[in-house]
């Protein structure tokens, strides 16, 4: 029976115009206003303490997202950094020959102090690298340390190639050396790569040693070239070196 009063009720209200359904609605929203009101308020004081709570993790989620970058790019610049370190023996496949990672203990315009000597196979005469270039040659070693001629010292000489053509570099100090007695005949251009010729024994492959820095004639002899170079990569600015050592030098 009730069920279908609530038919016929409903049947009522669904036939009856609309303006007496609107008072009915009035009617019904004035009479519910109170209760309803108090269930607004009490959604809203959930929601509205909710919030803060919202915005914190939201603030962690931020900084541990950027923390995350941050790490990912320090990753980066590690990884690029052991590249240039690893990637100088595949760009420089010499055979027979490994490198002695050396700190730099003490320098000078002229020379190098460094950590590692004799009992590492260090001898006077090798090569030593900084930044993939030739920076100069052991000229004394001792059981734990040894000193490094730079290529800019006064006492400095070494045979190279320009281009195609054979010459000597030698040193005039101030962290800069000169390439004597080169014809003017041969092309050469500021900013041109000076290679340390290889020497049996000790390097048997080419290396970048300097970059002309100044190319001008010779005013007392114009049939040279007045040259000035200066290292391939900034001495004073390195904090290690490595030092080839030849498999058949003892």
């Amino acid at each position: 029976m009730l069920f279908t009063w609530f038919i016929l009720g409903g049947a009522i209200f669904l036939l009856a115009p609309q303006s007496i359904t609107n008072k009915f609605q009035f009617a019904f929203a004035r009479i519910f206003n109170w209760p309803l009101s108090i269930g607004r308020n009490i959604s809203l004081s959930v929601r509205t303490r909710q919030q803060p709570t919202e915005g914190i993790e939201r603030r962690k989620y931020i900084q541990l997202r950027n923390h995350i970058a941050n790490v990912e790019a320090q990753l980066a610049v590690e990884l690029q950094r052991n590249q240039q370190l690893s990637g100088f023996r595949k760009k420089h496949p010499l055979q027979n020959a490994r490198f002695v990672f050396a700190n730099i203990v003490a320098a000078s315009t002229d020379e190098l102090v460094i950590g590692c000597g004799k009992e590492e196979g260090l001898a006077e005469g090798q090569f030593v690298l900084g930044d993939n270039s030739i920076v100069g040659v052991i000229s004394q070693a001792s059981a734990n340390t040894a000193k490094v001629r730079l290529i800019t010292s006064a006492a400095s000489q070494l045979p190279i190639k320009i281009g195609a053509e054979n010459a000597m570099i030698v040193g005039i100090g101030k962290r800069l050396a000169k390439i004597p007695y080169f014809q003017t005949k041969h092309n050469v251009a500021v900013g041109d790569p000076v290679y340390c010729r290889p020497r049996p024994g000790v390097l048997n492959s080419p290396m970048i040693v300097a970059r002309i820095a100044e190319c001008k004639e010779d005013g007392e002899q114009p049939l040279l070239w007045n040259i000035i170079a200066e290292p391939a990569c900034m001495i004073k600015s390195i904090d290690y070196v490595d030092v080839i050592v030849m498999s058949d030098r003892k």
